[in-house]
């Protein structure tokens, strides 16, 4: 972990040198705002790391600010980057093929403050438009058929999401959102695949989610599995906050339903960082179940989905991914995962991983909409 966060500040800095280089350039035009340029770099470099620290013991207007202004700085980052590479890319081919005197009428420094005007107004839009789909969840529905007896039961309806992040980005609105939404989808069941809380629960108790969560309703209940994002955070405490919210966290453990069928809920793989503890295999986990009935699987990053179909799973749900959040780093996912969006079967096990409710970071989708997840199951010998 040491050296993640030492990686990632790293690049943090050199995207924001290399921004703020490209734009003390394009101000050569009017150098009277140079420092001021400056100085916003230098803000928006410091907002999120600062912002993040102050408020786990100062949860005030001032570090939520900061919070709120660095992670909308990240999406500027990357698509002022691209969009600074694209006119570097421009730079290197007007040394074989002069033009740009051309489009200058020989003022050049006009010219760099125009293009940087441009390349602010793109990534201004985008992030605008981006930070709007995100508030903008869409409902995915998916009918599935598993050739198996549960019980009495023809058919679950299970309402399920991931990714939900909750803490000063997803807050009260957001999340009641969120709670308004599974329950008018009428659920038997409700899932959550990890990661329902971002990092420190502080945020959370302090605006008092956890009010939102206890109106969740679904007969069968309320469950889920731990996220990376629940131990980055510190494990217990949060996990015990939302078992203390009518969430029933299922931590490697394999539980019969109204005795029709299981849920089993994995550890996230991030426990080995947080605890040095392995969570347990598959095998261990349904020693003791009825693989006869249907067995509904929780896992939150979409790893090793072999092992799955292997032990005789039906349904398995992950998120994780966002699907990269950002465009273009849904392609980043595509190539790490198996699978790192939608639906996918493998002999007899269907397999779903959702885009995710939440932003992690910038508060921004361009790559993909927000989702909920409703899966009508249908039992069939």
């Amino acid at each position: 972990m040491p050296l993640f966060f030492i990686i990632v500040l790293s690049v943090h800095a050199l995207v924001n040198f290399y921004i703020g280089i490209r734009g003390w350039q394009a101000l050569e035009f009017y150098p009277a705002l140079r420092p001021w340029f400056v100085f916003l770099i230098v803000i928006a470099f410091l907002a999120y790391p600062t912002g993040r620290i102050l408020e786990k013991f100062w949860y005030h207007p001032i570090p939520i600010s900061l919070h709120w202004f660095g992670a909308f700085w990240f999406a500027v980052m990357l698509y002022a980057t691209l969009l600074l590479l694209f006119v570097d890319l421009a730079r290197i081919v007007n040394l074989f093929v002069p033009f740009v005197g051309k489009l200058s009428g020989g003022n050049i420094p006009a010219l760099k403050l125009a293009v940087f005007g441009i390349v602010s107004m793109i990534t201004i839009f985008t992030v605008g438009l981006g930070h709007i789909n995100a508030w903008t969840p869409k409902i995915v529905r998916l009918d599935l058929v598993i050739p198996k007896q549960a019980g009495q039961m023809e058919y679950l309806r299970i309402v399920a999401a991931s990714d939900i992040h909750m803490g000063t980005i997803i807050g009260k609105r957001r999340t009641q959102k969120l709670v308004n939404t599974v329950n008018s989808l009428n659920p038997d069941i409700i899932l959550f695949a990890g990661d329902i809380v971002d990092e420190d629960v502080g945020p959370v108790i302090k605006q008092n989610l956890g009010a939102s969560l206890l109106q969740l309703h679904a007969p069968y209940g309320v469950y889920a599995c731990t996220g990376n994002h629940e131990y980055i955070g510190g494990g217990e405490k949060p996990i015990a906050y939302l078992e203390g919210h009518g969430i029933k966290v299922l931590r490697d453990t394999a539980l019969l339903i109204n005795n029709s069928f299981y849920v089993v809920g994995r550890e996230d793989l991030h426990k080995r960082f947080a605890s040095g503890q392995a969570r347990k295999s598959l095998d261990e986990l349904l020693s003791d179940a009825d693989k006869s009935r249907p067995l509904i699987l929780l896992d939150h990053q979409p790893q090793n989905l072999h092992e799955a179909e292997i032990a005789g799973i039906d349904l398995q749900l992950s998120g994780h991914t966002h699907y990269g959040q950002l465009w273009p780093l849904g392609y980043v996912t595509d190539r790490i995962f198996e699978l790192s969006r939608g639906y996918l079967q493998k002999g007899n096990t269907h397999y779903y991983v959702s885009t995710g409710f939440g932003t992690w970071g910038p508060p921004v989708r361009t790559g993909n909409r927000p989702e909920i997840l409703v899966i009508n199951l249908y039992f069939k010998q």
